[in-house]
């Protein structure tokens, strides 16, 4: 028979070593600013945090727990502790806070000012009840890392194929899991000496009179954490000992049930403890790893990264002595561990460096992609203790731990608020999706990212799947509207048969044909602007006509964009987006063309890049606004206007660099909802129902809004979009904020409450 060693060095396995899946669940207290645990309720903007996938809480009120879907990368773990951190802290009082570290802040000194969670079931409180008389509440405000590990189905599936001792798949992981757990529990000291972080406890959390000597390495991972009572033991030499023995504690009353045993790993399958008979150990459940306090989300990427390494090496290394005695050695060398002093070097030393040796001889012969440093802050640990999470911890909060914690978390608080329209560990995908994510996390909707760079996402929730595109294009729109928004001539053609108002023009595939067209313009106001595009791109607009130079340069720029182009009349009126969905419009836009305010002193060129070191202004759809730009149609439009980037304009003279007013070109946006009356909201509406559209964009002319929309010319539409922009609603640059994005989340789930 092959040892797992053996199995590791298989060249089939080679190529799947260093893949595995992760998950997080990670608690934090709720706090006042005064470093006190918060008074209020889980916020209820969450959701019912009984069916919540991502924003749950544990044993009190105040303690949130929060769970990261599976993820194939760390780095991709770390992107979703970020986002699910910031639609937490966006979703709490601005004047509370997430406490950063394991042990709770400042307690209440009566054991009734500890509230239990409010949860929906009477079973999951009188449950919660019951850990409070078992083992006091105090013991229950400690928070931690939960950290879900399991290798990779590939990795598996290959080193099943190159033994024979297992002929059964099912077996085989589970056999895989147990050496993982067995040598896991024997060594963890290693992790508790490196990453413990629990070295001193705060204000009313010991009771006991035989509370430890602090400073230690890790309070909560010692005897003197929370852990079950001395008389519950368990057997990991195999599975069936495994359930049994816990059936058995059951029994005897030495547990209330299944889900009480508190281990420092759990081993994983289905729904339920005994589940694990039929379905095999699918992965296993790191309970003992501190709070890191020094990082915004409790743990580092390095130290995911970590942990994998050393899982793999706990199947890699051997077990030197049976299983129950391998196991209880270890839980008396880690609790030795965690209550040695955090800036003395540990009584284990040597076992530690030859951990550290090991490690990285298994990295080298199994070649994993990892940096050569990777292993730097481990053996300096265990060469100088004050690199070590404690060290660095004790010393921190030497003067004053709850003062430290109030600082560090309100730091960590700021950071979430700082680009609040941004979703953190997503900011690189367009602000509408952002946005839409962020609302569907906080509500409770599973997410997940189909295709980044395409904006695609799945969503689940009460039952159903939908998929969402650029957080406006669903599955209620049939697959011809977008193709015919994106076709203007017949979105022209289709309203003007239902009867709406829309500009008169002529289509050219050519610019030459285009140019002999030229006389039918030259002294009228028209628009130049490709067949099919969005976000304003592409477009010259002339009000009083323009000369042949002028309108070849305006089709160039539009045949940029598109093999076909319109040339279309000049409506005069401003401009206003209203957003339908379902039949209702839910906002206007009032959208000023990008501009500057001349001061007499600067130039066009410096006035804009001020302008554009506003932070909401950014590029891609990633920001609220974006940037000015001076190219060929801004430097066209100054043109016309007497100017050139290096004119300065007089005091308070306002210059537009673009005649469309498109906030995607650098445009202002302005909130207009409340200003209309509900007939030029009805023709918006009636517009995009007869396109056959259930969320669309639609741009109206208006002259005068005062005026009834049945007069003549009081309106004209120019444009239906089926993309688009929600940021802009919800962050406008003026006015009221429209959630377009809850909007469309509760049209697709009306569940949502």
């Amino acid at each position: 028979m092959k040892t797992f060693k053996e199995l590791l060095h298989q060249e089939a396995v080679q190529p799947y070593l260093w893949q595995a899946r992760y998950g997080v669940e990670k608690e934090s207290q709720r706090i006042t600013a005064e470093g006190t645990l918060a008074k209020t309720d889980h916020p209820s903007v969450l959701g019912n945090r009984a069916y919540h996938p991502y924003i749950q809480t544990d044993f009190s009120e105040t303690q949130l727990e929060l769970v990261t879907p599976v993820a194939e990368t760390a780095s991709e773990l770390m992107r979703w502790l970020a986002a699910i951190h910031d639609v937490t802290y966006r979703s709490m009082s601005q004047a509370e806070f997430m406490w950063p570290m394991s042990m709770p802040p400042r307690l209440p000194a009566k054991d009734e000012d500890i509230v239990i969670a409010k949860l929906d079931t009477f079973e999951d409180i009188l449950y919660r009840r019951y850990l409070a008389k078992a083992y006091g509440k105090r013991k229950q405000m400690v928070s931690g890392i939960h950290f879900n590990f399991e290798f990779g189905a590939d990795l598996l599936q290959n080193l099943f194929a190159s033994q024979s001792e297992y002929p059964d798949f099912t077996d085989f992981k589970t056999a895989v899991y147990l050496k993982v757990t067995r040598n896991y529990l024997r060594y963890r000291w290693f992790l508790t000496y490196l990453f413990g972080a629990t070295p001193t406890s705060n204000e009313g959390y010991f009771v006991a009179e035989d509370a430890p000597n602090e400073p230690v390495r890790s309070i909560r991972n010692s005897r003197f954490g929370y852990t079950n009572h001395n008389d519950v033991h368990v057997s990991y030499e195999s599975l069936a000992k495994y359930l049994a023995d816990i059936a058995q504690m059951v029994e005897s009353g030495k547990l209330s049930e299944e889900k009480e045993f508190y281990a420092p790993v759990r081993l994983r399958g289905g729904q339920k403890v005994s589940d694990l008979a039929q379905t095999g150990i699918r992965y296993i459940e790191l309970r003992n790893i501190d709070l890191n306090p020094f990082t915004p989300f409790g743990i580092s990427q390095e130290q995911v990264e970590f942990f994998h390494a050393f899982m793999l090496y706990m199947l890699y290394l051997p077990e030197e002595a049976a299983a129950d005695e391998w196991v209880a050695k270890g839980d008396e060398i880690n609790n030795f561990v965690a209550l040695e002093r955090p800036d003395h070097l540990t009584d284990y030393v040597e076992e530690g460096m030859d951990l550290v040796a090991g490690l990285k001889a298994m990295v080298k012969k199994l070649q994993l992609p990892l940096p050569t440093d990777f292993f730097t802050f481990v053996e300096n640990a265990f060469v100088d203790p004050s690199e070590t999470f404690a060290a660095r911890l004790y010393a921190a909060t030497k003067e004053n731990p709850i003062n430290w914690g109030r600082k560090v978390a309100k730091e960590n608080q700021a950071k979430a608020w700082a680009k609040p329209y941004q979703l953190a560990g997503f900011a690189d995908m367009e602000l509408s999706t952002q946005i839409m994510m962020f609302d569907a996390i906080q509500k409770g909707v599973q997410v997940t990212v189909l295709d980044e760079q395409d904006q695609f996402l799945q969503l689940r929730f009460a039952g159903r799947t939908e998929y969402v595109k650029n957080a406006n294009m669903t599955s209620k729109d049939s697959y011809v509207v977008p193709l015919m928004m994106a076709n203007k001539t017949v979105t022209k053609k289709v309203l003007a048969k239902a009867g709406f108002r829309v500009p008169q023009g002529m289509e050219f595939t050519d610019i030459d044909a285009a140019l002999l067209a030229y006389p039918k313009f030259a002294k009228s106001g028209f628009v130049v602007k490709p067949k099919s595009t969005n976000y304003g791109l592409g477009i010259s607009i002339f009000k009083n006509g323009a000369s042949l130079e002028d309108f070849k340069e305006a089709l160039t720029i539009a045949f940029a964009e598109d093999t076909a182009v319109l040339v279309e009349e000049f409506m005069a009126g401003t401009e206003y987006r209203f957003f339908v969905l379902d039949g209702e419009v839910k906002a206007i836009m009032l959208r000023v063309p990008a501009n500057i305010v001349g001061d007499g002193k600067h130039t066009i060129a410096q006035l804009v890049a001020a302008k554009n070191q506003d932070p909401l202004r950014g590029t891609q759809h990633r920001s609220p606004l974006e940037l000015i730009q001076l190219g060929e149609l801004e430097k066209l439009m100054l043109k016309e206007q007497g100017y050139t980037t290096n004119s300065v304009p007089g005091v308070g003279v306002t210059v537009y660099l673009r005649e469309n007013s498109n906030v995607s070109t650098g445009g202002d946006s302005i909130d207009v909802t409340d200003d209309f009356a509900a007939d030029y909201k009805k023709i918006a509406a009636d517009a995009v129902t007869a396109l056959g559209a259930k969320i669309s964009g639609i741009d109206l002319i208006i002259p005068d809004k005062e005026k009834p929309a049945n007069k003549e010319k009081a309106y004209g539409i120019i444009e239906a979009n089926f993309n688009p922009a929600m940021h802009m609603h919800v962050y406008p640059f003026g006015g009221k904020s429209r959630r377009l994005t809850m909007d469309v989340l509760r049209f697709l789930y009306p569940e949502i409450n």
